[in-house]
């Protein structure tokens, strides 16, 4: 019996000892293991929040310095630039700033002119077919033809008369569906400049109320904007060019004088109203936001408005950022544009932000311009 307890006793103890040889082992192993590891394993990412939030711009990139000391400023109730959330009012433009414009121009003008040229169910008028004409030379040239902003704007209210908003609204997203010109793995829809929507992350995790104010037709905005699942732009926070809106049925009855019937539905009616382009950005965000920004984000001559408009007079810190097209490997940029940009940056206060040498990224690395 005495026996039999011993060579219990005997068999505990090696296994325990066989136990902690292994956990030492182990130990042994793992240290050596880190020991021999790349210095690129052993990295610890000590970048900040604000940093990381801003992931796909270069950690040098002035502009993006620029913001996060600003967002640090203002969100400390303690600073003397502290603003208070509902002061948090942001605005940026669209096409370049937010968006492709050189695919090769822009969204609205490539619709247009789909619509007047290669949509079999559409006859054209001959206004819609001179200002696609224009629209062309635009593409052809680069030089923007005089006074095409407001007849694109009446020619896009003429081409879809008569669709309800969901019709256009559908009719978009079938277009923006279709391969971008110029790049591989990317759709005319998919075309936004991934920088730029971290931005609006990072400004929304911090409180901002973030509108976009755009040339561009409020509805085609709308229908760019819509589905899309990485931008947190709701309807009403997008403001752009307009065309008039009536009921199904109103006909040529005044507004004033017609009651929405059970069986109505809100059609275009074919008559631009205005251009939300310059001097006009600034009074649409004063009639429809109604406070004056603290942040802009625009990437032309088109925007100094409303940018002068965030940055002057303004009881609140506050700064206005200007996109430059000097990328022309990655996305078809444009050194003499940006450069000139960059001028109006100096003249203005504006803080430059250059695609070529701020991001890490404009569209994505699968992504790729032909």
């Amino acid at each position: 019996m005495e026996e039999n307890k011993a060579l219990k006793r005997w068999k505990i103890t090696a296994i325990l000892s066989l136990i902690a040889l292994m956990i030492v082992s182990g130990l042994y192993v793992s240290t050596l293991n880190k020991s021999n590891s790349t210095p690129e394993e052993n990295t610890i990412d000590d970048r900040s929040e604000d940093e990381l939030m801003l992931s796909l711009w270069n950690d040098d990139a002035k502009a993006k310095q620029e913001l996060i000391a600003y967002m640090q400023a203002i969100t400390d109730e303690n600073s003397a630039d502290y603003i208070p959330v509902e002061n948090r009012i942001a605005v940026f433009d669209l096409d370049g700033t937010l968006f492709c414009e050189t695919d090769p121009i822009y969204f609205d003008h490539m619709l247009f002119m789909h619509r007047v040229l290669e949509d079999p169910n559409h006859e054209a008028s001959e206004f819609e077919l001179e200002v696609a004409k224009s629209c062309q030379e635009f593409i052809d040239t680069g030089e923007y033809p005089a006074g095409l902003d407001n007849a694109h704007g009446q020619g896009v209210a003429s081409a879809f008369k008569g669709m309800s908003i969901k019709e256009f609204t559908d009719y978009i997203n079938e277009y923006k569906n279709t391969p971008a010109n110029g790049y591989t793995n990317m759709t005319k829809g998919d075309a936004f400049y991934l920088p730029m929507v971290e931005v609006i992350d990072y400004l929304q995790a911090n409180d901002f109320k973030v509108y976009i104010v755009s040339g561009t037709d409020r509805l085609i905005v709308r229908g760019i904007v819509d589905g899309i699942s990485f931008l947190n732009i709701p309807n009403n926070q997008i403001i752009g060019s307009d065309e008039l809106i009536v009921a199904s049925n109103q006909g040529d009855v005044d507004g004033l004088d017609y009651t929405l019937e059970s069986g109505d539905d809100l059609i275009l009616a074919g008559e631009f109203i205005i251009k939300n382009l310059k001097m006009n950005k600034v009074t649409a965000i004063a009639q429809e936001i109604g406070i004056q920004p603290v942040l802009a984000f625009g990437n032309s001559s088109g925007d100094t408005n409303m940018a002068n408009y965030t940055i002057r007079n303004n009881p609140y810190r506050s700064l206005a950022f200007m996109l430059c097209c000097d990328d022309t490997v990655r996305e078809n940029g444009n050194e003499a544009k940006a450069a000139k940009m960059v001028e109006n940056c100096e003249k203005n206060g504006f803080i430059p932000i250059s695609m070529k040498n701020d991001w890490s990224t404009i569209y994505g690395d699968e992504v790729k311009r032909k």
